[in-house]
């Protein structure tokens, strides 16, 4: 079970600065290198630093060119749009929030996005109606809702997890989990202040 040890709160719109000028999002490699696209207004919306996406294609660049990705709260697609930008064959969006899922639609039209896939769904719902497994599952959940187990054990349940696929995870820092009981084990892992980043693999 995780364990969420007292910390001061983490406000998730503190990452304002991580949204580019103008609530813009910047794809950092790729075929759609440089290019910036706008994200929602939305509460709590918080894409992954340039910094942190940056090191995370690093760790799957032999990996990302012909993947099937998941990115499953999607939100600004920030981990999305950075594989497709990477040659990833697919990658599926699922987001709830309707004005998050009307600007991944505008996104997808801005960048000529065809192996871009949006649900607009609750995630656990979409998990439990998917039977095809992926190669590379992006998980970047609303903190303090005790999401990344919940998520992780259905993925593990329905068999979405190829046999050398990766998952990348971000959580807040004082959360802990113990990623064996999924068959999972730790490849990389960074912080970036008060956000903890992983990158697992099966056993």
């Amino acid at each position: 079970m995780p364990r969420i040890l007292p910390s001061a709160s983490l406000n998730r719109n503190s990452s304002q600065a991580n949204r580019g000028k103008a609530n813009q999002l910047r794809i950092i490699g790729g075929q759609w290198r440089s290019r910036r696209i706008p994200i929602a207004d939305v509460d709590g919306l918080r894409p992954t630093p340039d910094r942190v996406r940056e090191a995370l294609f690093n760790w799957l660049q032999s990996v990302i060119g012909g993947a099937r990705c998941l990115d499953l709260f999607a939100g600004s697609g920030a981990l999305g749009f950075e594989a497709l930008s990477r040659e990833a064959a697919e990658v599926v969006f699922v987001e709830k929030n309707s004005n998050a899922f009307k600007q991944l639609q505008a996104n997808v039209n801005i960048l000529g996005a065809s192996q871009a896939q949006l649900i607009q769904a609750d995630a656990f719902n979409y998990l439990q109606a998917e039977a095809t497994s992926f190669d590379v599952i992006f998980l970047d959940p609303p903190f303090r809702l005790a999401l990344p187990e919940k998520a992780l054990s259905q993925l593990v349940a329905r068999q979405l997890i190829g046999s050398e696929a990766f998952i990348y995870l971000e959580h807040e820092a004082e959360y802990e989990l113990d990623f064996a009981q999924w068959g999972l084990a730790i490849h990389r892992q960074t912080k970036a202040g008060q956000v903890m980043s992983f990158l697992l693999k099966k056993v």
